[in-house]
This record gives C-alpha cells, structure tokens and sequence, in this order.
C-alpha cells in the first residue's frame, strides 16, 4: 500500500504542485514580447513536433523571416495541414514536413539519413516535440514512451546531425540546439540503472525524468561543443505552462478543469514559442553566454542535479552505449 502511494501518488502530487507554483509565477510576469529579428534568409532548421502547437509557431515564425524550415513529424496529415497554413500566409514561405517518429530509432535513423543525402547545411535544430503523462508502455526498442520520445530519440538525432551543424557553424552562423524542456525536471530523479522505469512506473515520474535528462543532455553537449572549440552552441528552454495538445492524457475530469483554467490562464502557443525563438536567434546567446536555461526570455537556475557533472557523464555514456554509437 505505502509502496503504490510513494511512486504512484507523490510524483503526482509533486508535479501538480509545482505546475500551480508555475502558474501563478506565470500571471504576475508578463509573457516576453519578441523583439523584432533580423531575416533569416538562408537559414535551415529542423522543429521536431512543428505541426502544432508551440512547435508550429515556431515553424511559422522562421518561415515568415525567410528561413527554410523542416518539420520533422508522426502525423502526416497534420504535418502537410501545417505546411499549407504557413504557405497560405506567406506565399514565398520555404517550409517543408518530413516524416519523423522520435519513438522509433529506426524512423529517426532514416530521417537523419536523408537529410543529409540532401548536402543542405543546417544551422538551427530545435528538439521541441514531446509527450506526458502517456499510459505505461515501450517502443518497439524496448524504451519507455516518455524517456524516448522527450530524450532518447533527439539525443540520436542531434548526434546523427552534430557534424552537419558542425560544419554549417563555419561557413555562417554559430549553429544551435535547442532542447525544449519543462519546470519539471525540478522534481525529476535520474536512475541510472533504471532509465525505463522497469522497478515502479509512473507516468508522473517518467515525464519528469525525461526533462530532467533533457537538460543534462543539453548541458554536457555545450560543453562538448566548447572544448572542442565547434561553432555550435546548445541550450534549453522552458517555455511555461501553454495551452496546447500534451495535457491531453490527464486523468479525464482533471483533464476538464485543466481545460477551462488553460483557456483564462495558460499563455498560447505565440507566447510560448517566443522564448524559444530568442534562443534560437538572438544574438547574445552567442559566444560566452551561450547554453544554459533559459525562461521568459531570461537565463535562469535549475535544480542541483543539473549541475552535476559526473551525472551529466554517465548518462551521455549510458545513452551512446544503448543507441549502439561509437
């Protein structure tokens, strides 16, 4: 009994906690107004998740300064519906939908492959796409749904694509990596003999953690990226609690409050995106003040086990070992 309570109901509790603390930080601070950006003409990015949501504002916001953008995608239909938006609003927009299933390494194996059978360089990949609090289950490589998704499959594509960002850093911009994280890897816990959640499951936990490993991951690869003296920088960000799609496997009636108190308070996907747009093209984050997490447009703490170097280690080694890279 006590055993379902600690690993069912507190990493719930916590996150619910913790997103109503979000929440009210969220109303007493505006949202960030994105500054004007210069064009971008001549840019490629890749935006994981760029059919909806945060994600496709995104997309539509690069496409709209000249950008030539990708959309790495699941859903077709919903992918090559976004396209068409963004066309029809600017005609010269260069925006394409590639299909791309983070939960299987094979899809992102293929994707990485033919992206680079193209010779395009690329300056700017965003890891955006994610899922939470999905039912308890495993990939088709045996990894639980949220450690895949949110962290393991962008860890093998930005790996597959780290030379081709590399070498588009020399030739113009300092390329960039964007992991899309959450408040929530303030209560995650990363068990290193245990990343699937085999021992005790909650979704609740398995989301966290994987946001967790996201910014660790984001964190070590800057520093890769640094020593190595490559022109690429990686940071994350936290867009805030917007009203999009990923709330969509709460628990039904809390999935009903959730709704009305989205629409009153929760910022929108424009809102949301713009934290992620001025990582992505501010010009401050480039050089020493590059990496890092970022808020509202802002650098900001993160929780202890971030900082933990030997942690950020071993998790990078354990991922390479399990996506059999060299």
């Amino acid at each position: 009994m006590w055993s379902a309570v600690r690993f069912r109901l507190l990493p719930a509790i916590k996150l619910y906690l913790l997103g109503f603390k979000v929440l009210l930080a969220q109303l007493l601070n505006k949202p960030l107004k994105l500054p004007v950006m210069p064009r971008q003409d001549g840019m490629v990015a890749i935006v994981t998740g760029g059919g909806r949501g945060i994600g496709f504002e995104v997309v539509r916001h690069l496409a709209r300064l000249g950008a030539h953008v990708i959309i790495g995608g699941r859903d077709e239909l919903e992918g090559l519906a976004a396209v068409r938006r963004i066309r029809e609003e600017y005609k010269e927009a260069e925006v394409e939908f590639r299909k791309l299933d983070l939960a299987s390494l094979q899809s992102v194996r293929q994707f990485a492959q033919s992206f680079k059978e193209r010779n395009l360089p690329l300056n700017l990949l965003i890891n955006n796409a994610s899922v939470m609090l999905v039912p308890e289950g495993r990939t088709q490589d045996g990894f639980e749904l949220h450690f895949a998704v949110n962290y393991l499959g962008h860890f093998l594509l930005t790996w597959l694509l780290l030379d081709t960002l590399k070498d588009s850093g020399k030739c113009s911009y300092v390329s960039r990596v964007i992991s899309v994280s959450s408040s929530a890897h303030r209560i995650g816990e990363i068990k290193l003999n245990d990343l699937n959640c085999c021992q005790h499951y909650s979704a609740h936990a398995a989301y966290s953690c994987s946001k967790l490993a996201q910014l660790l991951f984001s964190s070590h690869l800057h520093q890769e990226m640094q020593r190595g003296g490559f022109p690429v920088i990686s940071c994350a960000v936290d867009p805030g609690m917007v009203d999009t799609a990923l709330y969509r496997h709460l628990w039904t009636p809390l999935r009903l409050a959730q709704r009305v108190v989205a629409h009153l308070f929760f910022r929108s996907p424009a809102e949301g995106a713009a934290t992620v747009l001025s990582a992505a093209l501010s010009p401050a984050l480039d050089g020493d003040c590059g990496g890092g997490y970022w808020a509202n447009g802002r650098r900001e703490m993160t929780s202890p086990p971030t900082f933990d170097l030997q942690l950020q280690l071993s998790l990078w080694e354990i991922s390479i070992q399990l996506l059999g890279l060299q």
